[in-house]
């Protein structure tokens, strides 16, 4: 595709951008949207609010500008109701006001912008053009995002962070060779969909995937499931049923939760992966069996090794290859692909038409901490596509515990003091260290520099701390 040039962008947001004008003061509206079509923009007026909220329900507004005081209502409650109505919607309030608290607070309330009436019009201008280009890009990369998401599905694994990249190709990898696999990572992370990758791209495609949660059954009823039992071997066993080996005999069992199995399971488990061979409950005879082992688990096999849960030899056995599945926070950048890949699966469930996130909801996930990982994101999709009643998927369709700021950020305002922009830049970047475990490579994909700007920030820092030692180092012999 060929590249946009920024003439191209503009004369597009100018095509793309309708605006609606509310002031109460008829002929100023008039003035204000006669200066926008000079500039090329399409221009509607309102002197009522109301009638700018109901244009605003019909899709044909995408930006509007707005006086603080309306008659009728407030700015800020205009500013309410208009993303109520369409989260997607731009909305630049024009106050006589120059009160930072209230440009602070229709920021925070979700307004694109606060200005200064009466208008400064080169000021205006620009941030069209910022917002214009902002629309453009925007529709332009949900554009890219839907037809990259076939190349970046895998198998039902979707991302493109180098965190599940890496996933992807240990998977080609392995995939090849008929041998035990055993897949580490937090619940949620989409273990399970990493083991029927495996499976798919293996030689024994074509035959059976047989799943197995381990922690979900008790002893007795976890043996017969896995090996199968005859008639009559304990109460309620009324005929002779195969186990899961059997039944996916040539092909997969996946085990999950592997870590949560008994050592007395262990020892039975072993003997299928040496021997390759079961006995059916209550039946002497021995059955071979030829099928590929995947566990999975979010435990810490060495750790349980070393307390005495997990026998050491088959911890041995299941390690002989090994994949790690991220948290979604290590991968926090695949967050919007996820959520157009879940939309796209649950507007088809629900027959729904749902576009997308608005501004502040994409902002509250990518903040969010997301300790159920992608399990808990698809969670929150499927239920916020079910119940919201616009196009676009707003902070109020979101569960509670979304909505209510992170602990962390919730502290920082509280303990809010003004500081140098100097000193607000090391405390982010120290936080996002912080946050990443000291890896630098994360922390610069975080705040969207160079890994060679980090390392300068760090360098300057060393720098820093230097001479104020040796300041200090003088001021004591003095």
């Amino acid at each position: 595709m060929a590249p946009i040039t920024e003439d191209r962008l503009h004369e597009t947001a100018q095509e793309t951008l309708s605006i609606s004008v509310v002031d109460p003061d008829v002929e100023a509206a008039e003035q204000v949207a006669e200066n926008l079509e000079h500039m090329g923009y399409v221009a509607f007026t309102a002197t009522n609010p109301q009638t700018a909220l109901d244009r605003l329900g019909t899709g044909q507004i995408r930006v509007v500008l707005a006086k603080t005081d309306l008659g009728t209502m407030t700015g800020l409650e205009f500013l309410e109701r208009a993303l109520e109505i369409d989260p997607g919607a731009y909305v630049i309030l024009l106050s006589s006001s120059r009160s930072m608290e209230d440009a602070v607070n229709a920021i925070k309330a979700g307004a694109y912008d606060f200005l200064e009436s009466p208008i400064h019009w080169t000021h205006l201008e620009q941030t069209l053009e910022r917002l214009g280009e902002e629309f453009s890009r925007r529709a332009q990369i949900r554009d890219l995002e839907h037809r990259l998401l076939s190349h970046l599905d895998f198998h039902g694994i979707v991302g493109r962070s180098p965190a599940i990249v890496e996933v992807f190709e240990r998977v080609q990898k392995i995939s090849r060779h008929f041998t035990n696999v055993l897949i580490v990572g937090p619940t949620g992370s989409g273990k399970e969909v990493v083991a029927w990758a495996l499976h798919n791209l293996s030689p024994v495609a074509t035959e059976r995937f047989a799943v197995c949660n381990c922690s979900a059954l008790v002893d007795t009823l976890l043996e017969s499931q896995l090996f199968g039992h005859v008639r009559g071997a304990f109460t309620g066993a009324t005929e002779t049923r195969p186990g899961l080996f059997e039944y996916a005999n040539g092909g997969t069992v996946f085990l999950d939760e592997i870590g949560e199995m008994s050592l007395g399971m262990q020892a039975k488990l072993l003997r299928v992966i040496e021997n390759r061979e079961i006995q059916r409950v209550g039946s002497p005879e021995v059955r071979k069996v030829s099928v590929r082992l995947v566990a999975a688990t979010n435990r810490d096999l060495r750790a349980e090794v070393m307390a005495g849960r997990f026998r050491e030899d088959l911890f041995y056995r299941l390690t002989t290859l090994e994949i790690r599945v991220p948290g979604l926070v290590e991968r926090i950048e695949d967050v919007p692909l996820l959520v157009q890949f879940f939309l796209k699966k649950y507007n088809h469930t629900y027959a729904r038409n749902v576009h997308g996130l608005s501004r502040r909801a994409q902002a509250l996930l990518l903040r969010y901490p997301w300790p159920g990982n992608v399990r808990e994101l698809e969670n929150v999709i499927s239920s916020a596509c079910l119940t919201t009643e616009s196009d676009f998927i707003d902070v109020s369709d979101l569960p509670p515990h979304l909505q209510k700021p992170h602990p962390a950020a919730a502290e920082l305002d509280d303990a809010w003091k003004p500081v140098s922009l100097d000193s607000l830049r090391r405390q982010h970047i120290a936080r996002v260290l912080e946050f990443c475990a000291g890896n630098r490579l994360r922390a610069a994909q975080i705040l969207g520099i160079g890994r060679t700007s980090l390392y300068r920030h760090f360098k300057r820092e060393a720098r820093l701390k230097a001479r104020q030692e040796q300041e200090k180092s003088r001021e004591s012999r003095a």
